[in-house]
Parts: C-alpha cells; sequence; structure tokens
C-alpha cells in the first residue's frame, strides 16, 4: 500500500463535497477497489468512504412497489432484507462471491464498478432497473456503457437503485471456481409487458440484454422456447477459463436454467 488521506463522511453532501478534492475517489466495500491499490494500479491522493452514509443503506418498498437499495447497501443486507419482496434479486446477492466479500461489498460500488463478470449489472439490467445519483436518475438501458464503462460522471455517487418486482425472475450463473465471478451469468426477469434477460461474464462489452431470447420467453416462458436460438461467439471473451464459443454455447444453457428455475 501507499500513503493516503481517507475521509469518512454522515451524509451524501459531505461526501459529494470531498469528492471534489483533487485525485479524491468514493470507497465502497473496497472489494474491488483495495486490491487495486495494492498492485498500484490506482493512487489517488484521498478516498471518500461511503459505508458511513445511513441514507445510502437499507433495504425498502418504495411507493410504487419497487425494491428501493442504498448504494451503500452491502451484498448480505440485500440477501436478507430483499428476500421478502424480490426472491430472485436476494437468491444473486447471497451467492455474490464469498462471506467475506458479500458482508463488505455494496450494490453501489458493484454498479459503479460495472466488472464484466459481476453479477449486479445482470440484476439491473435484467430488472430495467433505475441507478439514482446525488444529481439524476439514470435508466440501467442507458447506464451500462461498456466494459468497467457507466453513464456516471466524475464525482458522482449512487445513492440508491429502484428495482421493479417482477412476476418471475431467476439469476443462474457458471462460477469461475477461484475468483467466485461468473463466467456466464444469466438473469431472467418476467414483467407483465414482455420478458427481460441480461448476461454478464460472457460479452467483451461487459453486461448485455439478449434481445432474441427475450422476444422468444415473452410468447413461451419456458426453456424450450430458447430452441434454435444461438448466441454468435464474436465478441465473447476468450481466456484461459473459456474460449468464446464455450461461452457463447453457455449463455444459452444458463438462460434455460434460469427460465426453468424462475418457472
Amino acid at each position: 500500500m501507499y500513503a493516503f488521506e481517507i475521509e469518512r463522511p454522515s451524509t451524501i453532501a459531505d461526501a459529494v463535497n470531498a469528492l471534489k478534492s483533487e485525485d479524491a475517489q468514493a470507497l465502497g466495500g473496497g472489494q474491488t477497489l483495495i486490491p487495486t491499490l495494492k498492485q498500484r494500479l490506482a493512487m489517488p491522493a484521498s478516498l471518500v468512504s461511503l459505508t458511513g452514509i445511513g441514507e445510502m443503506q437499507g433495504v425498502c418498498l418504495g411507493d410504487a412497489g419497487e425494491v428501493c437499495i442504498g448504494g451503500a447497501t452491502t451484498h448480505a443486507t440485500v440477501a436478507r432484507e430483499a428476500a421478502a419482496h424480490y426472491p430472485g434479486l436476494a437468491g444473486l446477492a447471497s451467492h455474490i462471491g464469498d462471506p467475506a466479500v458479500r458482508n463488505r461489498g455494496t450494490i453501489g460500488g458493484s454498479l459503479a464498478n460495472n466488472d464484466p463478470s459481476a453479477c449486479y449489472p445482470a440484476a439491473a439490467l435484467g430488472s430495467g432497473a433505475t441507478i439514482i445519483t446525488n444529481v439524476r436518475e439514470i435508466a440501467a438501458d442507458d447506464y451500462f456503457q461498456g466494459m468497467f464503462t457507466t453513464a456516471l460522471d466524475e464525482g458522482e455517487v449512487i445513492t440508491e437503485v429502484r428495482f421493479p418486482v417482477p412476476e418471475k425472475a431467476n439469476y443462474q450463473k457458471f462460477v469461475q471456481p477461484a475468483s467466485r465471478f461468473a463466467l456466464v451469468g444469466v438473469f431472467v426477469a418476467k414483467y407483465a409487458d414482455g420478458v427481460r434477460v441480461a448476461v454478464t461474464g460472457a460479452s467483451e462489452e461487459g453486461v448485455f440484454r439478449w434481445s432474441e431470447a427475450e422476444a422468444a420467453l415473452s410468447g413461451d416462458f419456458s426453456a424450450a422456447a430458447l430452441d434454435g436460438l444461438s448466441v454468435p461467439a464474436d465478441g465473447m471473451i476468450s481466456d484461459l477459463h473459456g474460449s468464446s464459443a464455450y461461452r457463447a454455447h453457455l449463455v444459452k444453457v444458463i438462460t434455460g436454467r434460469a427460465v426453468t428455475a424462475a418457472g
């Protein structure tokens, strides 16, 4: 590590002001940022911890029945407190990483980082969630803009995420054993006006919606509806854990599992 300052604001306003300092970086649970600092891949002069801001923590129901989750809420808290209202989302949170990660990592930190193999981006995109920041509201379809890239501006903080609750939903992932990240993960959500399918871990562009599967499943919400469909291998991640063709194949397999489990 190296020497840096750390600020622990208690309000969103104080956090935003602290982030205006030169070379300041927001710190959520630190599950990605701290290892990055250790490797000198990032060297901010100061860290602004968001975990002590009470108004950014917890799970509740909004006026329209959506599940509202504070940006500084840990995965373990989401798994516990969202279970009664959105079991598909709670199930996803309960299988992120290991117990240490789930009790430190936060939903806002995960979405801000937008790792191409993270689980929460699939939940947000698959649910058609709204990401609330200190200055605006961003639809999930507009928020994710590529690998490690989002619509967030410098100094902008995710304060809350609002999830419309579907009729049925499930998340399945093929786990990379060493990292516990998804080699391929698929979140399927069935709403009254159609089905959303979001895929993580597979594409070089990060999380994406599989529109062909959405159209097929909107007419027949069963794994059989995926027969004849396929995802092109072009643009899929290829590494020592799996080729692009293997990941493309897994997308269909994991989608079918998620549909079956949701049904």
